[in-house]
């Protein structure tokens, strides 16, 4: 399983101020927010970019072979190992629309950058792409080190569906006891199936609406008892301890941002380090590729693994 399968070279070419920075509740007024110290201590990102090297391998994922890209900072070895995962409300989304998160954090972090081609519903739905990405997870375990990774850190980050996705591998290596995630940042993640804690699209003027979303899930989620499955409705757990320190991201144009704070706010009950960040004049789509909140999210990342909570 897993089995290493191709390596090819692939070639590529290569929007506003945080609302909120805060290890506290997301419910607590912007003005009345914190700034968590480790990470307002922690340095800036360089902006020097470093030369990338791109290549794709395949391996066996739950119901179909999927595609990895790798973004490796050019000879560089001993490198932390991020999971990405792309947007597209478990139905759409191809590797390409990672492309500039999955740059921007190998160049960043550095990281070796792990893109993950995850199924697709509705022809493959709930659970092929969490199972996919605890396949990606595997394979990093076994192969990173051929690419300049270090299995001894992993992280994982996704946008949108990609962010539930991130989560649940969370959940997955917890239960599972084989992948140890360091840390999660979770862009405009998808976490509540039955969107009973959406924002108004109207006053947000949100780019995606609740009648969108219901049909992500219908086709990720065909069976109904899917639906409160751990593994598909993250809001829903109950049982959150014991998951890496976690970075929300949110975009106040968007229906999502509240179910998405809501979760940040249980995270913390459970006792689970979190930091949660809301972004003005930003919209859902926006966000997954948004500049300062993939900076933060480096930060966030670069604060963990100084302080040896990664």
């Amino acid at each position: 399983m897993d089995a290493f399968k191709r390596s090819t070279p692939w070639n590529s070419a290569d929007q506003a101020a945080p609302d909120v920075a805060a290890e506290v509740a997301p419910d607590v007024a912007p003005a009345q927010a914190t700034p968590a110290r480790r990470l307002a201590a922690a340095p800036a990102p360089k902006a020097r970019a470093a030369a990338i090297e791109v290549s794709e391998v395949t391996i066996e994922g739950h119901a179909q072979d999927i595609v990895l890209r790798l973004y490796r900072p050019q000879g560089a070895t001993n490198l932390p190992v991020l999971l990405y995962f792309h947007g597209g409300g478990f139905v759409r989304g191809t590797l390409d629309d990672a492309e500039k998160a999955s740059r921007f954090f190998a160049e960043r972090l550095p990281a070796l950058v792990v893109s993950v081609g995850y199924s697709l519903a509705p022809q493959f739905p709930f659970p092929a792409a969490p199972e996919d990405a605890h396949r990606a997870a595997q394979w990093v375990l076994t192969r990173a080190r051929a690419f300049g990774g270090s299995a001894k850190r992993i992280v994982a980050a996704g946008h949108d569906a990609g962010g539930q996705i991130a989560n649940v591998l969370a959940f997955i290596g917890r239960d599972r006891g084989d992948v140890k995630l360091a840390a999660q940042a979770l862009f405009a993640p998808m976490l509540d199936p039955s969107l009973t804690r959406l924002g108004d699209e109207a006053r947000l003027a949100s780019d995606i609406s609740a009648s969108e979303c219901a049909a992500c899930y219908r086709a990720y989620l065909p069976e109904a008892a899917q639906r409160m499955h751990p593994y598909a409705a993250p809001l829903e757990c109950t049982r959150l301890a014991g998951l890496p320190p976690t970075f929300i991201v949110t975009a106040q144009n968007d229906v999502l941002h509240i179910e998405a704070e809501k979760y940040a706010t249980r995270l913390i009950e459970a006792g689970v380090r979190t930091h949660v960040m809301r972004y003005p004049s930003v919209s859902h789509a926006q966000i997954g590729a948004h500049p300062e909140a993939l900076a933060e999210a480096v930060r966030f990342f670069r604060c963990c693994f100084e302080s040896g909570s990664c």
